[in-house]
């Protein structure tokens, strides 16, 4: 699973600047899907929706607040206990299972070592990589996620507290104020705290949540992000080799091609695309790498290999006049618009040599949620009974066994809100997209939010729309024109057929806490990974 790629950026699916010879390789020796779609626009919500094949507002991993994604490692939210993963139920079925890389899905609840949310708890026996995620932060970079905010937020209270402080001076000095110095004194000193924490804060998050782990144990922090792909190479080898005497699960998840877009030397200035066209080029070597372990080890006849986004390419990744965000091809919008197909449609790449036939491409609606259902089916598991999973087996469509994917419907959530749904109508092909709300855009009509981060899921930076919009994306797939009762006789029998569909999956939700908003989503100091006293974090387990 790459991270924030977008589906324009690869060979396979019609890019021809960037090369992408390996994953190219797995299309033309599998199966590709052309509408292959997330549940969620951003990282946690995602990752947490293919694992478990349920839609992230199902497991409370949304929020209502903003706050789409986890915020810091030592937030109490993350993928509850009680959801089961294919890893848990391969797990169970005698797999040896792994993860390397990326999982954003939360670490601890009430104290630092109890690792509730850790991937160990959710089915996985091996983790090595980031408990968070790659940022912008992690590289100090001029793009930031966090830092940033954070600074302006202690030197506006410096301003504040200095303000404060002069004014009493003044006052005093003047004698128009008859108080004590001691108050002056604390303000100052409030004010030098504030100040010296500003110059401060950018190191303490490297610190906080840019470091790796290998199990539950801290292996470097923080990491030296310019080694961690050779690091998470060496550890898909050793993995694969371990256990390639019987059955297993890796799930490797990149940390490219998110920003910082850290990138080797050896890559470096490769493409035509600045930064972020050589991040996408490693990225697809160390594909390439994955898969000689699997040709060297004899295993490539007898493995199921999976490639595919997490989510579309960020077209707010800018800074200046350069592009560090993914291209999403013809589809309108990119990474955090829950609605638009650039934030939601992604590369879906299935190979098994002499099982899948080579070289298939399919156009049906299908979703990652659905390699829940395959992967369990597969290893001899069964779906759980005692929840709604909302992915559907593949393997029937992937062997041409059938023809149609077996959803009719599929949701389109921003945060806990609903912005779009589709219908699949199998007797005439036609798949009707119906947005009841969109991002409003930043400038008015650039197809995205400039200068916000990510566009929002709510509030007055959206457009709410009644009668909905209306788009048939067999016929217009980059959503630029929107259909009216005038152009489409069909409009209101569409609309009334999504608005019962919508109102019946409604009906199987049930009320949970939300992992994401504030409560559950902000900095506890207890709950802070560290090897050493906090805040004197440092440690290489490889030295």
């Amino acid at each position: 699973m790459a991270d924030d790629l977008g589906i324009g950026d690869i060979g396979c699916y019609g890019n021809d600047t960037i090369r992408t010879p390996h994953i190219d390789r797995l299309a033309e020796d599998g199966v590709r899907l052309t509408q292959h779609l997330t549940a969620a626009s951003v990282c946690t919500p995602s990752r947490a929706a293919f694992l478990t094949g349920r839609y992230p507002v199902r497991s409370g991993m949304v929020s209502s607040d903003g706050r789409r994604v986890l915020q810091w490692t030592a937030a109490p939210g993350g993928l509850p206990p009680n959801e089961t993963t294919f890893a848990k139920i391969l797990k169970d079925q005698g797999y040896a299972t792994g993860l390397i890389g990326k999982w954003h899905l939360g670490l601890s609840c009430a104290s630092a070592s109890d690792h509730c949310h850790h991937p160990l708890r959710h089915g996985f026996e091996h983790f090595y990589g980031m408990p968070f995620s790659m940022m912008a932060d992690c590289a100090r970079w001029g793009l930031s996620e966090k830092r940033a905010h954070l600074e302006r937020r202690l030197l506006w209270g410096v301003q504040v507290v200095a303000a404060a402080a002069l004014t009493l001076t003044a006052g005093k000095l003047a004698r128009l104020l008859s108080v004590p110095w001691r108050p002056v004194i604390c303000a100052v000193v409030v004010a030098t705290l504030l100040w010296a924490a500003s110059c401060c804060v950018g190191a303490l998050i490297v610190h906080a949540d840019c470091f790796l782990m290998r199990n539950r144990g801290i292996a470097e922090q923080p990491m030296r992000p310019s080694r961690t792909a050779s690091l998470m190479l060496k550890e898909v080898s050793s993995f694969v080799t371990r256990n390639k005497a019987g059955p297993f699960l890796l799930f490797v998840s990149f940390l490219h091609c998110h920003i910082p877009l850290v990138t080797t030397e050896a890559f470096l200035g490769t493409s035509a695309h600045g930064l972020y066209g050589d991040n996408v080029q490693e990225m697809d070597w160390m594909v390439g790498q994955i898969l000689g372990t699997l040709d060297a080890e004899g295993l490539t006849s007898s493995t199921l290999v999976y490639f595919t986004s997490d989510h579309g390419g960020s077209l707010e990744a800018q800074d200046g006049n350069s592009q560090y965000g993914g291209w999403n091809g013809v589809y309108k919008g990119g990474k955090g618009m829950g609605g638009w197909e650039g934030g939601i449609r992604v590369p879906g790449i299935f190979r098994w040599p002499g099982v899948l036939p080579a070289g298939r491409v399919i156009h049906e609606p299908t979703s990652l949620m659905d390699v829940f259902a395959t992967v369990v089916q597969l290893g001899g598991g069964e779906v759980p009974q005692d929840r709604v999973i909302d992915g559907r087996d593949l393997l029937p469509l992937l062997l041409g066994a059938t023809q149609h994917s077996d959803h009719e419907f599929l949701l389109h959530y921003c945060e806990k809100f609903l912005h779009a749904a589709r219908w699949h109508q199998r007797d005439t092909g036609a798949i009707w997209k119906v947005h009841y709300r969109t991002p409003v855009f930043h400038p008015e009509g650039s197809g995205a939010c400039y200068g916000r981060g990510v566009c929002s899921c709510s509030g007055d930076s959206v457009a709410h729309h009644d009668p909905p919009l209306l788009f048939d994306l067999s016929r217009d797939p980059s959503e630029a024109r929107a259909l009216t009762p005038d152009t489409e006789p069909l409009f209101h029998e569409v609309v009334e057929r999504v608005a019962r569909a919508v109102e019946e999956h409604r009906r199987t939700l049930s009320p949970v806490p939300l992992q994401l908003d504030a409560p559950d989503n902000s900095w506890r100091p207890w709950l802070q990974p560290c090897c050493g006293p906090f805040p004197l974090c440092w440690c290489d387990a490889g030295e």
